[in-house]
């Protein structure tokens, strides 16, 4: 069941099952390098506790716990049933890394607030009313002076791209994404009142991480 039909972020299948390969293929290796560096920019310190959004088969987290001490600890939310097999295979031997089968879109409780939370070329993939309910989620479960990281495409015109750029773009990516590019990402998040913002820019300026901070 996929809840989103015109959206790509709802992995299934084949993809999910090979997703961290297909990557690597389809970036021609480039990918492995170009997450360690958006991981190590996100800036997570050893006690952290992170919330990771749309976890996938636990590439990322593995990579963020590789920050962390015995008191920190990586909370992964994903619903694909293959994704979430991935994940616990991956992270079999890591006592500081779970996965929970649970939707980012609708209202969860941890029963605690998080240091960070971080999400990966997910959120560009729905509908924006659902952007806004997952952000809503993110400062639920945030602590106060807890940071919200954003690893996704970077805002930009779609038709002022050079053409090797927006040609893969306009073939690969859900209408969602086309809505997401356009928008001030800083603004949304600052009506949630978040703020503080940082950002590092990668792939040519066409991906962001932006990084902002949950304020009272």
């Amino acid at each position: 069941m996929r809840y989103y039909p015109d959206s790509k972020v709802e992995l299934q299948g084949f993809v999910a099952r090979n997703y961290d390969m297909l990557m690597n293929i389809i970036s021609l290796g480039a990918y492995g390098s170009f997450i360690n560096n958006a991981i190590a920019a996100v800036g997570i310190k050893p006690g952290d506790r992170v919330l990771d959004l749309g976890a996938g088969s636990g590439r990322n987290a593995l990579l963020m716990s590789r920050h962390l001490d015995g008191r920190g600890k990586i909370v992964g939310l994903e619903i694909s049933g293959e994704m979430i097999a991935n994940f616990r295979i991956h992270a079999e031997n890591e006592k500081n890394v779970e996965v929970l089968n649970k939707r980012i879109d609708q209202p969860f409780d941890l029963g605690e607030k998080f240091d960070r939370a971080f999400i990966s070329f997910v959120i560009h993939g729905f509908p924006h009313p659902v952007r806004e309910d997952i952000i809503r989620n993110v400062r639920n479960n945030l602590r106060e002076g807890g940071e919200f990281a954003i690893l996704d495409f970077n805002e930009f015109i779609v038709s002022e791209m050079p053409f090797w750029a927006r040609i893969p773009f306009t073939k690969i990516e859900c209408k969602y994404a086309f809505d997401f590019v356009e928008r001030d990402w800083k603004k949304i998040l600052s009506d949630f009142g978040f703020g503080d913002f940082t950002e590092k820019t990668f792939m040519k300026g066409y991906v962001r991480l932006l990084k902002a901070k949950k304020k009272g």
